[in-house]
């Protein structure tokens, strides 16, 4: 039993100046939770209790999927991320130390590295295979912006299991058990999830899933389509037309400059046009006619910078997300001044692609996709107060490659075909990655097959962010007067108020709250002597736990007061009845 006279817990009234979301405020003013530093923070014993009851979930789910549980340290050596090359492509985002010796390390970020090489220094055969192994340990990254509590943190707990096996048939078997297990440990922490299609990013491999969280405070974007499309914004694929052959091109009008002076904004330049330039079909100029130019300082992880153009249509946006997903593992960062002072052939507000490419002047030229062979656009003409019409991609000037940069809008078509797209705010639970080979082959994790001979193992990587799984569930369950969490991971069962000033009141209650503990329910007796019964309600309503029970005034008549808090209901019960009642709604 715990008891709230001597336990360590305490509430707050006002919400911690730095919290903007739901989940934030509750956990740090129900005493769940402390800040500690920006992106880090205490667990206090009722937060810790919720935490452990997710981690046994995800670990029952685990074991019952197969996998088995393992624990490497946080603290690891360079070399292993040397050889994947992940020591530079995490780039600032990796915490480094040195130790007393001058060797490098490193905290933890995640640890494909250290699973495969655990397997390669233990198995040899492909009969030692399938292996799934998992572990649920503390990861650092250093978050350039840590906000909104436990959802964006630099120091935060997951769940990363990996899959072994011998070939690409056997990693699809693997793929599949570890994606039925995530949906079943989500449904247990009462969680809704719509699994996406994702990005691989850093990761790598050929297949990756998202499970996110529909929520307005999400962080990430995805797309639905009226079928069942689901994917990452980030993942989205464009829709473009087909390009056109040599023959159709040579048959197009030929590019022509016009003087555009002041016209620097894409609004400007259509406004300018429909007022000097009047379209040769007639219709009025609109910004999807027109290429915007984006120019960055491309950085390579070994910190070589060069300039980047990339070209979108001029009515959309550029997302910063697709746009660091499409350039991993390089990073990008916008021109400035000094930029253009450095680089004067690049006109500022009249940048055009011509004259741009790996082979026409050094420096990269991304396209949209659908600035395919055979398009029209208008663009700058690299010149000072100028734009060029009827600049037509393929003939008059070839990218370097594509690049999923522009932003995707609810009303887009769905890759698949099934249907505009809508897109949703949601927040990331669980992601599940088909890795392949790049880190078997990168440490040399090889077996030897039926018939003798060396061959790489393929595996899968699965993460499910058990920090974050606790902010979520907050983030779902809570109202105005407080939390109000799931009987499945509430940290107590029950909590027993005393409010009254009679020692009645407080025999009776302890004695309610010794009998449910004897029949193996934890409980939370708020034993306060001089403490007002207004007070403990609305801690009660704070702390959020599923079921309370009030022995108070009415005691005096022979009842105590049954309430539920996802509900709001309560109910009167005759005391003599009461632990019987009691019983049946927390078995129920």
């Amino acid at each position: 039993m715990l008891r709230m006279s001597s336990s360590f817990i305490r509430t707050l009234r006002e919400d911690p100046a730095e919290a903007e979301f739901a989940s934030h405020k509750l956990l740090v003013r129900a005493g769940y939770i402390r800040r500690t530093a920006p992106g880090i923070y205490t667990w206090l014993p009722l937060g810790l209790k919720v935490l452990r009851k997710v981690e046994t979930i995800v670990r029952e789910e685990m074991d019952a999927a197969g996998s088995h549980e393992i624990l490497f340290p946080a603290l690891l050596p360079r070399e292993p991320y040397e050889e994947t090359n992940r020591w530079s492509e995490y780039g600032d985002n990796l915490f480094r130390l040195t130790d007393r010796k001058g060797a490098d390390m490193l905290l933890g970020p995640t640890h494909e590295e250290m699973f495969t090489l655990a397997v390669k220094d233990l198995f040899t055969s492909y009969k030692d295979l399938p292996i799934s192994l998992y572990q649920v340990q503390t990861k650092y990254r250093d978050e350039a912006r840590p906000r909104a509590g436990l959802l964006r943190v630099r120091e935060f707990i997951m769940k990363d299991a990996y899959s072994f096996d011998i070939d690409d048939e056997g990693l699809e078997r693997s793929y599949m058990i570890m994606r039925e297990a995530y949906q079943r440990v989500f449904a247990r922490l009462g969680l809704e999830i719509v699994i996406a299609k994702a990005d691989a990013g850093a990761m790598g491999g050929s297949r990756s899933e998202e499970f996110l969280h529909p929520t307005p405070v999400g962080e990430d974007t995805f797309a639905l389509s009226p079928a069942g499309y689901a994917a990452n914004v980030e993942a989205v694929t464009t829709v473009a037309g087909e390009p056109l052959d040599a023959d159709a091109i040579a048959a197009l009008p030929a590019a022509r400059e016009i003087e555009t002076p002041g016209a620097t904004t894409i609004d400007a330049l259509v406004s300018f046009l429909n007022e000097n330039a009047p379209h040769e079909d007639s219709r009025a100029w609109e910004a999807a006619d027109t290429l915007k130019a984006l120019v960055y300082v491309e950085k390579t992880p070994e910190g070589e910078e060069s300039p980047l153009l990339v070209m979108i249509p001029g009515d959309r946006q550029a997302d910063e997300k697709r746009l660091e997903t499409a350039l991993a593992p390089n990073e990008v960062r916008p021109f400035t001044d000094e930029d253009f002072a450095k680089y004067p052939n690049v006109k500022k507000g009249y940048i055009g692609p011509q004259g741009w490419g790996l082979e026409a002047n050094g420096y990269r030229l991304l396209l949209d996709p659908r600035a395919v062979d055979g398009t029209s656009w208008v663009t700058g003409a690299n010149r000072e107060g100028a734009h060029a019409l009827g600049v037509v991609a393929g003939r008059d000037f070839v990218a370097d490659g594509f690049a999923e940069v522009a932003e995707v809008r609810d009303g887009d078509p769905s890759p698949d075909g099934s249907g505009p797209l809508t897109l949703t705010r949601g927040m990331e639970m669980g992601h599940i990655f088909q890795l392949g080979r790049k880190y078997a082959e990168a440490l040399g994790l090889k077996v030897l097959d039926e018939n003798g001979k060396q061959q790489v193992v393929t595996m899968g990587s699965y993460g499910i962010g058990v920090t974050r799984a606790v902010a979520a569930i907050a983030e779902t369950n809570h109202d105005e007067k407080g939390l109000a969490w799931p009987r499945a991971v509430a940290p107590l069962d029950v909590h027993i108020l005393a409010t009254g000033k009679n020692q009645e009141v407080f025999d009776k209650a302890e004695e309610i709250a010794a009998a449910l503990e004897a029949e193996g329910f934890d409980v939370l007796y708020d034993d306060r002597p001089k403490v007002s019964p207004g007070v403990k309600f609305k801690d009660a309503e704070l702390l959020g736990l599923p079921t309370t029970v009030v022995v108070g005034r009415g005691l005096e008549k022979g009842v105590v007061e049954v309430r539920d808090r996802r509900s709001g209901a309560s109910r009167e019960v005759p005391v003599e009845a009461a632990l019987t009642e009691i019983l049946a709604e927390l078995r129920a």
